[in-house]
């Protein structure tokens, strides 16, 4: 299967889950799960949320942030991978001057 981010509708959503600033995405999804490539964008945040459908995986492109999970702190920079098992609670904040760029996995079970 080849999935064309190139031609998906790019959204851009505000405070994603009671976040701050801006998001941009573009998302495939099915029952198996969903893959989204993401900018937060600077001063932006994704709110603390419940990770419920399955696990959260958040392989950092490029950009500065961090991610709290379960009330760890994580350091974000490119090639750093943040996992938000299921079940868990996650937040993740734009802490750079720039776009934090990631590709998001979402592995439902």
């Amino acid at each position: 299967m080849l999935i064309d981010f190139n031609k998906a509708k790019e959204v851009t959503m505000p405070g994603m889950n009671h976040g701050t600033g801006m998001m941009t995405a573009k998302m495939y999804m099915d029952e198996k799960g969903k893959i989204i490539p993401t900018r937060i964008h600077a001063g932006g945040s994704i709110g603390m949320h419940r990770q419920d459908s399955g696990d959260d995986i958040n392989y950092i492109l490029s950009g500065e942030g961090k991610a709290i999970c379960d009330g760890k702190e994580e350091i974000l920079k490119p090639g750093v991978c943040h996992i938000c098992p299921k079940g868990s609670e996650h937040s993740i904040i734009n802490t750079g001057k720039e776009d934090l760029v990631m590709l998001t996995i979402v592995v439902h079970r």
